[in-house]
């Protein structure tokens, strides 16, 4: 999708084609076109990732968590009313899965990933050392860049829930985006208590001052 598709507003936050194309290069920099690549996923990729998978494992990355710390200006909320998707943020650690793209597919993957996750360039594409029960793999993962337009760092949970639910974008909804991500890592095994809280709250019926339903 090129800038020149968006409304004139936000034309001078996202990155031009040319742009992403070299954060696509200089991140497959030390790639051998031969080799598959590992991708990680610690939210929307691992419900929705959008191309064909050779296989997906169960991995941890030490040194970053999974957190809402992204304003979602275009994918799941507007400019005026933004929404919050998932980075990885530094500290602690983030149990999601390693993705394995077929070599052939890393380039047309990568372009589709970069227009999905990279529009305005708030991810710092990282690879990251990932534990899995097969044994230690790299993996390319979307860090969040805390410098950025879009870092949302530092939110308190009323407004970490007041913005996922005014949130709606190109791809839908911030709710269920948010409740979608909680739904896989549940059916997965996988425990994230920060998320399962926020999933907790926003299921539940909405109340006013007076407990009244809303």
């Amino acid at each position: 999708m090129s800038p020149e598709t968006f409304p004139p507003e936000y034309r001078p936050l996202l990155l031009s084609e040319a742009q992403r194309q070299a954060s696509i290069d200089a991140a497959l920099g030390a790639w051998r076109p031969r080799d598959d690549v590992w991708l990680y996923a610690y939210g929307s990729l691992i419900w929705n990732a959008g191309f064909p998978l050779q296989e997906r494992r169960q991995a941890v990355v030490r040194g970053y968590h999974r957190s809402l710390c992204l304003w979602s200006r275009i994918n799941r909320g507007t400019l005026s009313a933004p929404g919050l998707v998932f980075g990885l943020n530094r500290g602690g650690s983030c149990r999601g899965f390693a993705l394995r793209i077929a070599a052939a597919d890393v380039r047309s993957v990568f372009a589709a990933l970069w227009e999905r996750e990279m529009m305005m360039g708030s991810y710092l594409p990282r690879w990251l050392r990932c534990e899995t029960a097969q044994g230690a793999i790299d993996a390319l993962a979307f860090v969040i860049d805390r410098h950025g337009s879009g870092y949302a760092g530092g939110l308190q949970e009323t407004e970490l829930l007041a913005a996922i639910r005014q949130g709606h974008g190109r791809y839908g909804a911030c709710v269920d985006y948010v409740l979608d991500t909680a739904r896989a890592l549940h059916a997965h095994g996988i425990r994230d208590r920060a998320l399962e809280r926020l999933a907790r709250r926003l299921a539940a019926p909405r109340e006013d001052g007076d407990g009244n339903p809303v």
